[in-house]
């Protein structure tokens, strides 16, 4: 199966059943993200030479203007999109087979995890796959070990604080708290 094919079922949000060759494909694609984070995370990088082994990770041109501080870990890569003056901070972990979209000028704490995937309910299919984007708007400030869950969206200039599990859609301009994450009010200039 090629890369291409893999990729439309997965932004199509196809299940990816257990040993199905779409599965067999995600899992030699991973070993490749593997390759690529190992040697991100094997020792210092001038930050041009982060940006270049990013640009490997997800197939496509970072912007000059992304900073990321290893280690990181994505087990896909190529179903990642930055935007412009996007900084990533050490220890986060992106799931992104589902898809994971940054804008513009957002802010990524510490360890967080950014999770594309869900394992089905049912015992009898609990290995198959159930893929999702999530989507940071522009300006989005995602606090120390936030995690964000399969098919959330967190709208322009909103801010999820430290510790956060966010469940579902957190609207523009909003702050939120807590596990599950609720919106505790509106952000003014």
């Amino acid at each position: 199966m090629e890369p291409e094919e893999l990729l439309a079922a997965l932004n199509a949000g196809e299940t990816i059943t257990a040993g199905s060759p779409l599965h067999e494909a995600m899992h030699h694609a991973s070993q490749a993200a593997l390759r690529i984070t190992g040697e991100l995370n094997g020792g210092y990088h001038e930050p041009a030479r982060v940006r270049e082994l990013l640009s490997r990770l997800t197939g496509k041109p970072v912007d000059e203007s992304v900073a990321l501080f290893p280690p990181f870990s994505s087990d896909f890569g190529k179903n990642i999109s930055l935007g412009r003056r996007v900084f990533i901070n050490a220890g986060c972990r992106f799931q992104d087979q589902g898809g994971i979209r940054i804008g513009d000028d957002c802010l990524i704490g510490h360890n967080v995890v950014l999770a594309t995937l869900n394992h089905d309910l049912s015992p009898a299919h609990r290995a198959d796959m159930h893929p999702a984007p999530v989507t940071l708007g522009r300006n989005v400030w995602l606090g120390s070990n936030v995690t964000v869950l399969p098919g959330v969206t967190i709208g322009d200039d909103s801010v999820v604080a430290a510790g956060a599990v966010v469940t579902k859609d957190v609207p523009a301009r909003s702050l939120a708290v807590g596990s599950p994450a609720r919106v505790i009010r509106s952000l003014a200039d």
